[in-house]
């Protein structure tokens, strides 16, 4: 995530100002009502600007027509939830009620986000002056006026602070963010141009917000997607409601939270494109309330373990040509565990796993496990110029990257498009011809995966990299390294003895 332009200073400034609001809150209290202040702020700037240009027109009258805002996918502001009665207030101890009426006047005239809103800014760990000092800095920042939403000011800074509360709340933070490079990386590779959408585990909702960045830098529409997603935490559901609707995107999220396992909230519906970062080795999923589920059509997964139920969900919820990629834990790649053991074999030979790429560490805010993502294809199945049929393309790209910050590395535009064209000529769907490239490539068969004990893992298909020889003649070689490690045997020796006659000058002899 870029972090230079004078955009994204914006961002820093914003995060350093709400910050001071933190003092004894609960951080996911505390998260609800920073994200809850940028929502507001957003809305209120495109109202405005509408509001402004209607008041100048012919019939200035339409200023306080919602339907001539909801037609231009504008929220409608009551007078009450106008971004000048909240300024107005800021320097009062009120400040904290009249945003809270402005959340509910929002919602009561926005059935999209009705419940949604956090309404917690009258609570007495809320510090008010501090809030209204936060209300200044926001006030001379326009970020939902037509400019900043064409740069999309608002979704960034927005993006930037969900992975800055996803870096301080540690291993929670996954459960709204996931890394901006998997998810564009999943977007690359799947390219959702039109279709249904759909997100089984969806958090704050980023991978719909890639996938419209996505259609719109390649010209598309974005009404040609249909969204839809299912999230278990209620807090974080209404983290992806605002999410989407600060970005106009429809979606169908369910009327409220829900497992995915015991409440699958889109029975009977099937998706052309699946993205999804689930919980990883989740033990306590309720699969021994599923043991007849339908959807274990590849086998009964494990009760302590819902890596392998994700998959079979996924999988189940395909449409006849869907595409789905997701990511998993590295140890779903050799598991050999019965069950997922035989669901592995199984879902191999279906012709189900199309590709598996494994990521760098430390990509994650939230865990140091190692994770690969997972790509079916239920239209490789068909017969076409490229046929890929009994094959698995193994990806190994734990050698790219870079680091981002002293903890997490991040994919540059280069790593991405590496990844994604590899697998793009492998289907056949770029004007590349694949090879395998050594230590970086492999489209493996099933009879090679089958010889590997059905093991996923790229490292044991794509072998290493070749070394680029650099001309240097064996015996000059091994002349100069033996020399180098003389002279190096040398010093060692010299620093042993200074250490010896340090310690002995102070009584400890060796």
């Amino acid at each position: 995530m870029a972090t230079k332009s004078n955009e994204l200073k914006i961002e820093d400034q914003l995060w350093a100002a709400a910050d001071e609001l933190r003092g004894s809150m609960d951080a996911s209290e505390y998260r609800n009502v920073v994200l809850g202040l940028i929502f507001l702020k957003y809305v209120s700037d495109s109202f405005e600007e509408k509001y402004q240009e209607l008041l100048a027109s012919e019939y200035p009258e339409d200023a306080e027509d919602k339907d001539q805002y909801m037609a231009k996918n504008i929220f409608w502001l009551p007078k009450a939830a106008r971004w000048e009665i909240i300024n107005a207030a800021s320097k009062t101890p009120a400040i904290g009620d009249v945003i809270d009426k402005a959340m509910t006047e929002i919602e009561r005239e926005n059935s999209a986000i009705k419940g949604v809103l956090p309404k917690n800014y009258a609570s007495p760990d809320l510090d008010k002056v501090r809030l209204g000092a936060v209300i200044d800095l926001i006030s001379n920042i326009k970020v939902g006026n037509a400019e900043s939403r064409k740069n999309d000011v608002l979704g960034r800074v927005y993006e930037f602070f969900l992975s800055k509360f996803a870096s301080a709340e540690g291993k929670n933070g996954g459960e709204f963010y996931t890394p901006r490079s998997i998810v564009r990386t999943l977007v690359e590779m799947l390219e959702p141009y039109k279709g249904r959408i759909y997100d089984p585990a969806a958090g704050s909702g980023g991978m719909f917000v890639s996938s419209e960045e996505f259609v719109l830098e390649h010209q598309g529409k974005i009404g040609d997607l249909s969204v839809y997603g299912q999230e278990s935490n209620p807090t974080t559901w209404k983290l992806a409601k605002m999410n989407l609707a600060i970005r106009g995107i429809d979606n169908d999220f369910g009327p409220h939270q829900g497992d995915t396992f015991t409440n699958d909230l889109h029975k009977g519906v099937r998706f052309d494109y699946i993205m999804a970062n689930p919980p990883f080795n989740l033990k306590k999923w309720g699969g021994d309330q599923l043991r007849e589920d339908a959807r274990w059509a590849y086998g009964v997964p494990p009760e302590n373990n819902a890596n392998y139920a994700w998959i079979e969900h996924i999988v189940s919820k395909l449409a006849p040509d869907g595409t789905a990629g997701f990511v998993l834990a590295n140890g779903a790649l050799s598991t050999s565990t019965r069950e997922e053991y035989a669901i592995r074999k199984a879902l191999l030979e279906a012709d189900k796993i199309d590709a598996i790429v494994s990521m760098p560490g430390q990509m994650f805010y939230s865990t140091q496990i190692p994770v690969s993502l997972w790509f079916i294809d239920n239209s490789k199945n068909s017969k076409n110029e490229n046929d890929r049929r009994g094959k698995t393309l193994f990806i190994d790209a734990r050698n790219l990257g870079f680091m981002a910050d002293r903890t997490t590395k991040e994919f540059s535009a280069e790593d991405i498009a590496k990844i994604a064209d590899t697998y793009h000529a492998y289907k056949g769907t770029n004007d590349q011809e694949y090879v395998d490239i050594e230590g970086f490539s492999k489209a493996a068969t099933l009879e090679e995966i089958a010889n590997n004990d059905y093991v996923l893992t790229p490292g044991r298909y794509v072998g290493l990299a070749e070394v680029e020889d650099d001309g240097e003649p064996f015996e000059e070689k091994m002349a100069r390294l033996t020399s180098e490690l003389s002279s190096q045997f040398k010093e060692s020796a010299k620093l042993e003895d200074d250490i010896r006659q340090a310690l002995g000058a102070i009584g400890y002899e060796i």
